[in-house]
């Protein structure tokens, strides 16, 4: 049996006992650390999501509100609540989930949300300092997870060959550009692939971690990747499945059952990434707390 699996389960819970004792500590000098769930419409993926933060914000000790608007709701109403949030001393905190209606300018949201509470990583300013190494702002989620997964795995980044698939802000970019920092846990040469790149499977091939964000569903086979690479799946895509419940089920952006017997380490789906991005939203909030009382 291989047992080259990357278990982001196991991680995210070394990050949450430390995140815990953060707040232990927060918690004896009278500080809650607090984070407000802001949701617009009824998507069921964003419902999920944020009742998963919801209960580990809970379980470590956060307090925390969850605003519902409807799918109606102005971009106006949404900028008139995060104003209110922002000036609210009990949160240290803010996330607005993803996706947002159409007629909602999700930039113009972000950058409401102020800096200092900005957990997901969104506000230009955080963007801003990420670029530049300044680690006193947050780094957004997945790839700050993504990271972290890394360090905690024994992966050396220093020197490595990384392609990351998928130029998204949300992942793609952050990530090269946590990865190409000149710092520790950095200090990589870092390829960013996308949909106009040409010849994508020969800068797979030459890749020693391989970080696939694009979401198209098993892209990532075999042939593309480097015998002992290192794999990360951040893809969550929805496919047909005629012998699941509900006709459908979730898969990455790698063909795993392919590609784990070529990788050196690789991250299941689900169960590698995605719990690291709650434990990185929540070491993100107790930091913003934490930078709260020192101001």
């Amino acid at each position: 049996m291989l047992t080259n699996l990357i278990d982001g389960r196991a991680i995210a819970e070394q990050l949450h006992a430390e995140t815990y004792q953060r707040v232990a500590a927060l918690l004896s000098r009278g500080v809650q650390p607090g984070l407000a769930f802001v949701r617009v419409g009824e998507d069921p993926a964003s419902k999920v999501y944020v009742g998963m933060k919801e209960k580990t914000c809970k379980r470590l000790g956060f307090f925390s509100e969850t605003y519902v608007l409807p799918q109606a709701t102005t971009q106006d109403e949404l900028l008139a609540l995060l104003a209110k949030l922002n000036a609210d001393p009990r949160l240290h905190g803010i996330l607005v989930q993803a996706p947002l209606p159409p007629h909602i300018n999700s930039a113009t949201v972000y950058s409401t949300v102020l800096p200092t509470k900005d957990v997901d990583g969104f506000h230009p300013v955080n963007v801003g300092k990420l670029m530049l190494g300044e680690p006193s702002g947050f780094a957004p989620c997945t790839p700050a997870g993504v990271q972290q997964l890394l360090i905690r795995s024994g992966v050396v980044t220093d020197g490595a060959e990384v392609a990351v698939l998928g130029r998204g802000d949300i992942v793609g970019k952050p990530m090269a550009a946590m990865l190409c920092q000149k710092s520790k846990h950095a200090n990589a040469t870092v390829t960013l692939c996308h949909s106009r790149t040409r010849g994508v499977a020969a800068h797979c091939r030459r890749a020693d971690i391989l970080i696939a964000a694009m979401g198209v569903a098993h892209f990532v086979k075999a042939e593309m990747v480097k015998p002992g690479a290192v794999v990360i799946d951040v893809g969550v895509n929805r496919i047909a499945d005629p012998t699941a419940k509900d006709g459908s089920r979730l898969v990455g952006d790698v063909d795993l059952a392919n590609v784990q017997p070529i990788a050196g380490k690789i991250t299941p789906n689900p169960g590698g990434v995605g719990p690291m991005t709650i434990a990185m939203l929540m070491q993100n909030t107790v930091r913003a707390a934490e930078q709260a009382i020192q101001a």
